[in-house]
């Protein structure tokens, strides 16, 4: 048996074969414009001189061993079931990564949200293999009631994220918080991390369009109702009945609700005011954020956002981002965005009016201190600097579970 530190990473959806190929090549993948945390994973395992196997849900199935690495999408067939089904699913896959965990010998599992129910893991834990929890999204909604279903899970999870998981990684304030409060303050370590980016990646972005005589309005990501894209039609109406032809969507992204949009928006009569850009990879979404004005990011309240991403790239690239504090950057962000309240469709459309017209309300929202823009370019805050800081025993040997 290797005395090399082993260990497992359960990623999520992510294409991690392809992003490997990449950092191979000593390249960033281009589909995103983040850092990917499959490659900081690389990364990290590199410099902790570590055996790593790392397992996404991905839909295409894949197997690659290539010296220290092993990667493999394991698709996880009830993913998208509902119900009852969807609850097997998640325990089914889990027992399955723990399984591999067990038979790969790992000292350590790290594990995406979204992956399995926290519960299950607590297996993992009892077979005495290290389990840390990475959280993107918050374990729970933020607004709104939860049903009976939601709170047996938040229970469960809690007494996971309390007795059964080594250290916690986190996106934002907003999972501290709730871990807190499913656990009793009784959490284990937690370790933040941000979604990081290369200045190069936004050196080439351009200067907003002074003239506004187009004000365009940029939304990136899954096109999902809970994701708020019909909020913006809403708008769009709204602003088709008072005339004014002069603010624009640009929707960049696909989804479940992507056809639906597009019918529903030809319906309203507003399709003049909507561009459909589909997926766009890094060279294309740099040129969205440089014909863009603004940045919307409408997430509905029964989701469970954890920092979003899109709010970062608004950032660097200089323009206002609308959201409200379903989005967990906001407490992150100083009052610097505008911000409206959760769900309020009218509110949107205000912010995005006196955006349109008020230009010194709007030089001022494109304006962001030096120090915010430095926190998603500094490494120190990266997700891998979070795994090694968890990882790297004192003695500097294979690392026990006392030790992690």
């Amino acid at each position: 048996m290797s005395k090399s530190l082993r260990i497992l990473y359960a990623a999520g959806p992510g294409n991690v074969i392809g992003t490997y190929s990449y950092w191979r090549k000593g390249e960033d993948d281009p589909s995103q414009f983040a850092i990917t945390y499959s490659s900081q994973f690389y990364d990290a395992c590199r410099d902790l001189q570590a055996e790593g196997y790392i397992i996404s849900s991905c839909e295409e199935k894949k197997y690659l061993r290539d010296g220290n690495y092993t990667l493999e999408h394991r698709p996880n067939p009830l993913g998208k079931a509902s119900g009852l089904l969807y609850h097997l699913g998640q325990i089914w896959y889990g027992l399955g990564l723990i399984a591999t965990a067990i038979a790969w010998r790992a000292n350590v599992a790290i594990v995406a949200d979204g992956t399995t129910h926290w519960f299950v893991l607590s297996l993992l834990s009892f077979l005495g293999v290290p389990v840390v929890p990475s959280l993107h999204c918050t374990p729970r909604r933020k607004f709104g009631p939860q049903g009976k279903s939601d709170k047996l899970l938040s229970r469960l999870n809690g007494h996971f994220f309390a007795t059964s998981c080594t250290a916690i990684m986190s996106a934002s304030d907003e999972i501290d918080k709730q871990l807190a409060n499913m656990t009793g303050g009784k959490t284990k370590s937690i370790v933040q991390f941000k979604p990081t980016y290369r200045r190069t990646e936004f050196a080439t972005v351009k200067q907003p369009d002074g003239e506004h005589s187009r004000f365009r309005v940029l939304f990136v990501g899954r096109v999902e109702a809970n994701k708020g894209v019909f909020d913006l039609l809403e708008i769009a109406k709204r602003f088709a009945a008072l005339g004014r032809k002069d603010i624009t969507f640009d929707i960049c992204g696909t989804g479940s609700a992507l056809d639906a949009l597009r019918e529903q928006v030809k319906l309203a009569g507003v399709d003049s005011t909507f561009t459909f850009h589909g997926h766009c990879n890094k060279l294309k979404l740099r040129e969205r954020f440089s014909k863009a004005h603004a940045v919307i990011v409408p997430t509905k309240t029964d989701f469970v956002e954890g920092f979003n991403q899109v709010v970062a790239e608004g950032v660097l690239s200089s323009r206002p981002v609308i959201t409200s504090a379903v989005c967990p950057a906001v407490s992150h962000m100083d009052g610097t965005l505008v911000e409206v309240p959760p769900d309020d469709v009218t509110a949107y459309g205000d912010a995005l009016l006196k955006l349109c017209d008020d230009r010194e309300f709007y030089e001022q929202k494109r304006q962001y201190p030096q120090h915010l823009v430095n926190q998603f370019y500094d490494l120190s805050n990266a997700w891998a600097g979070a795994i090694e800081s968890i990882l790297t025993p004192q003695d500097k040997n294979v690392p026990s579970e006392k030790n992690l």
